[in-house]
């Protein structure tokens, strides 16, 4: 017992002197005053288009994919609200919310339209609704693995169930990374041993994503976004007609890589409610195309992440046409 509390004080010890240190170093990009609150954005290549990149549901994927998608345009990744260099927000963590808050930050960092939308699962609810309110300002939408509340709305009592596990494993998150546990696991590479694929990535690439993960606001905002998730469904369904806005939809294979612990989660429920919500996907647009990601799991971006390089492509086909 001892032995346990003095190595939960070393580990506690080392996220403030960890979280000190980044704290003095600059941010990559700028931070804007949203209200009394500042978000990040980042910004890669040059060109016509501008490519605006929502993540996924904690995912802060979008350093990922700048380098990869800058020689299409310029990219703008940002973080939302309580992750990353970002702020936490007072505000509940809805899509109409955050597409407020994406309206504002692109505006203060004066970043003009019109713009290519990329969403990846969550994300693809906020720049769904994004399209939708500011129609003149969107040229093209990339749906990664997208969501639609045509399907959210109605999940079995198993998924429900699923959803609440979810949720308090990001609350207990946030003690794990306050006590510095998840920052201990990043330094002995975990991450990478649960996602292999993350390996295909360079560190400058890995640690704006890592360290991120590494504060409990982290995880706080994770549990406030899905706690939110059915309030953000209700809003979308003013969304459902895009016009003729060239859309593409990525599919991956499945949400989860079949293996061991997955047997522990229903995941057949929950391929068939990613068949549905993409069905519905695809009627959004009069010009939608789905693109497959058959190596993939939900997580595309890191999969597959030359999947979402072609879709920001045809877009881009779809425009110039």
């Amino acid at each position: 017992m001892l032995v346990s509390t003095y190595l939960l004080l070393l580990t506690t010890l080392y996220q403030v002197v960890a979280c000190q240190r980044e704290q003095r170093q600059k941010p990559p990009g700028q931070r804007v005053d949203v209200g009394g609150y500042a978000l990040h954005l980042s910004v890669s290549g040059e060109g016509e288009s501008t490519i605006v990149l929502d993540h996924s549901l904690g995912g802060v994927e979008g350093y990922l994919l700048l380098q990869k998608l800058a020689p299409l345009g310029r990219v703008v990744t940002w973080d939302r609200a309580g992750y990353g260099w970002s702020d936490h927000s007072p505000h509940p963590r809805t899509s109409g919310q955050i597409v407020q808050e994406l309206e504002t930050a692109l505006a203060k960092a004066d970043i003009q339209p019109p713009y290519i939308l990329v969403g990846d699962s969550f994300g693809s609810y906020n720049m769904r609704l994004y399209a939708h309110q500011f129609p003149e300002q969107v040229q093209g939408l990339v749906l990664t693995d997208g969501l639609h509340e045509v399907g959210m709305l109605k999940m079995s009592w198993p998924l429900q169930i699923l959803k609440l596990i979810f949720i308090s494993g990001f609350l207990m998150s946030i003690l794990g990374a306050g006590f510095g546990i998840i920052r201990l696991l990043r330094l002995l590479q975990v991450f990478e041993l649960l996602k292999p694929n993350l390996r295909q990535f360079s560190r400058s690439e890995l640690t704006p994503v890592t360290r991120s993960f590494c504060r409990p606001k982290h995880w706080l905002t994770m549990a406030r976004e899905l706690w939110s998730m059915d309030a953000s469904g209700r809003q979308l369904r003013v969304a459902n007609n895009l016009g003729s806005l060239p859309i593409v939809s990525i599919k991956s294979h499945s949400f989860f890589t079949p293996s061991f612990w997955t047997f522990c989660i229903p995941l057949k429920g929950i391929n068939q409610l990613r068949d549905q919500i993409h069905h519905a996907l695809m009627g959004l647009s009069t010009d939608c195309t789905q693109l497959p990601a058959d190596e993939s799991s939900h997580f595309v971006w890191v999969d597959q992440p030359e999947v979402m390089v072609q879709a920001v492509q045809l877009v881009l086909n779809k425009i110039s046409r």
